[in-house]
Formats: C-alpha cells, sequence, structure tokens
C-alpha cells in the first residue's frame, strides 16, 4: 500500500489521525506507556477503547496540551481496533508515518465538550 501523503483527516468515530511531518511533533512530548501490548489512542468513557496491537506504534504526548497526541507508526500498516463488541466502528490501517491524534468536540450550551463515544 502506497502511503497517503494527504492531510485529509482519516476517522474512527469520534478519532481523527492527520498525517504530519516528524518536525510537527513537539520535542516536549513524551512516549505513552503501553497497556500490556496495546497502544490505546484513545479511551473510551465505558472502557471500548480506540487501540493498536503489536510493535511498531509508538503514541506520545506532550505534558503541557492532554488534548493531542501523536501516533508514529514504524511498521508498513497499523490497524486502529476499536474495542466493543458491537455496534463498533470499522478497523481502519494507517499506512507508516506519523500522525496527530484528536477527539472531536461538539457545542454544547456554555461551551465545547469532547465527543463522548
Amino acid at each position: 500500500m502506497q502511503a497517503n501523503k494527504s492531510k485529509r483527516p482519516i476517522f474512527q468515530g469520534d478519532v481523527a489521525f492527520v498525517r504530519v511531518a516528524k518536525r510537527d511533533v513537539p520535542k516536549a512530548a513524551q512516549a505513552v506507556p503501553r497497556d500490556g501490548a496495546r497502544v490505546i489512542v484513545a479511551h473510551s468513557e465505558t472502557g471500548h477503547h480506540h487501540y493498536l496491537d503489536g510493535e511498531g506504534v509508538t503514541l506520545l504526548r506532550e505534558p503541557s496540551n492532554p488534548l493531542i497526541a501523536y501516533l508514529r507508526v514504524e511498521c508498513a500498516t497499523a490497524d486502529v481496533i476499536h474495542g466493543r463488541p458491537y455496534d463498533t466502528h470499522e478497523t481502519i490501517s494507517l499506512p507508516r508515518g506519523t500522525y496527530r491524534v484528536t477527539r472531536q468536540r461538539e457545542w454544547i450550551p456554555g461551551g465545547f465538550r469532547r465527543v463522548e463515544d
């Protein structure tokens, strides 16, 4: 599979992956510990996380901005899985590259809040 060089977001439910250059990752970003073999890119309030299994992927967060994460995919492709047995989001494949990971927000009276999956 050829890597998509587009800046168009790739969505899995409320989680967006936007391809960025390696230099766009803040220098203060630190690797997030794995949950066993899993790299959880978005925690769900109900425990149905968005995650990747296996080696060759690293999630990074900047301590001063916990709303944005960065994902390095160093293997050919990595599958993002939605861990829910029903009403699940389709598994997506990310080609090798660096991605900014964000959650969608929605307007409510009084301001914005993160969309809950």
